[in-house]
């Protein structure tokens, strides 16, 4: 049976749609799929095979015609996809392979092929305008430590921040942040260990982010402060992104579930910014865009560093 896949590989998880001449099957797997400042090919096989592997429902990982996989780490961290590509190709039997930045593919799951600007948003963030053509604007992806602003670690440092400040009993604190902090990890002393010695810093962070919503949901100013400064960042790096396009903008990536309290604030901030601007609700996820890929090898002559594809003579 002939049959194709599309894989969203992001810092906190992977999404998966495996497409058969029957119709389309799903599977999306949380767990820290990188390793602290470093992002392991090995890893990003591992990690698309076995999500592609459930969302066929198979025992053992299946035979596919073609498969594209976008992962964070690209352009940047990832020194040879090319690799990446191969061990694919061996692994799933696909002749043809495409290795994309989840910028594209989350680019193309929002607009469907569309010239426009998409941030995603998840553990980290970048924003990509782009015609898919001659137009290729990155704006952030520079990581948890340098950029990421907005992201889902930056958004569960600044909460810890503040329970911190809280518990030291400086200005700034949040009482609600504390509480959350006390109970995933106890004493502070717990804290420190699962951020500074854990093996994926950047998950531990944005996996404090739902707490953080949960307080501004609960009525926190610090905590609401967040998400509404996260907005404005987010929308920064998303204008940035839109020279030389028309002002047509959108969204990809886990961390836009938590509906209002991020929504909300970047389109204010986006149309602030840009009073033209037309905001769309992100057709499908960075899986449906890697396998919408998959139709447009035309991109690879102009995508440079976001995509590597092997197998597509007709590109």
């Amino acid at each position: 049976m002939s049959a194709r896949a599309g894989v969203d590989v992001g810092g906190s998880g992977v999404r998966a749609v495996v497409e058969f001449a029957t119709g389309r099957r799903r599977v999306r797997l949380t767990r820290p799929t990188h390793r602290r400042a470093t992002i392991d090919g090995a890893s990003v096989v591992e990690a698309a095979v076995e999500a592609v592997t459930q969302a066929a429902d198979a025992e053992h990982p299946p035979r596919l015609d073609a498969v594209c996989v976008g992962t964070t780490g690209l352009p940047g961290l990832i020194e040879d996809p090319a690799a990446i590509a191969a061990a694919l190709r061996d692994r799933l039997g696909a002749r043809r392979v495409m290795v994309a930045g989840d910028a594209l593919t989350t680019h193309l799951g929002a607009l469907g092929g569309r010239p426009g600007v998409v941030v995603a948003a998840g553990t980290g963030v970048i924003a990509l305008g782009t015609d898919l053509g001659p137009v290729w604007n990155r704006t952030d992806g520079w990581g948890h430590l340098l950029g990421d602003e907005g992201g889902g670690a930056w958004i569960g440092r600044r909460g810890l921040a503040a329970a911190l400040r809280h518990l030291d009993g400086r200005a700034g604190g949040s009482a609600p942040l504390a509480a959350a902090v006390a109970t995933r990890y106890g004493e502070p002393a717990g804290l420190l260990g699962r951020v500074y010695n854990g093996d994926s810093p950047s998950f531990e962070l944005a996996a404090f982010a739902p707490a953080v919503a949960e307080a501004a949901h609960g009525g926190d100013p610090v905590a609401s402060g967040i998400w509404r400064d996260a907005g404005e960042r987010l929308a920064e790096s998303a204008v940035a992104a839109a020279a030389g396009l028309e002002p047509l903008f959108s969204w990809g990536g886990g961390l836009f579930r938590t509906g209002n309290l991020l929504e909300d604030p970047f389109r204010h901030a986006v149309l602030t910014r840009v009073p033209a601007a037309r905001i769309v609700a992100p057709d499908g996820d960075g899986a449906d865009g890697a396998l919408r890929l998959l139709d447009h090898p035309p991109v690879t002559r102009h995508a440079g560093p976001f995509l590597h594809a092997s197998g597509f003579d007709d590109a």
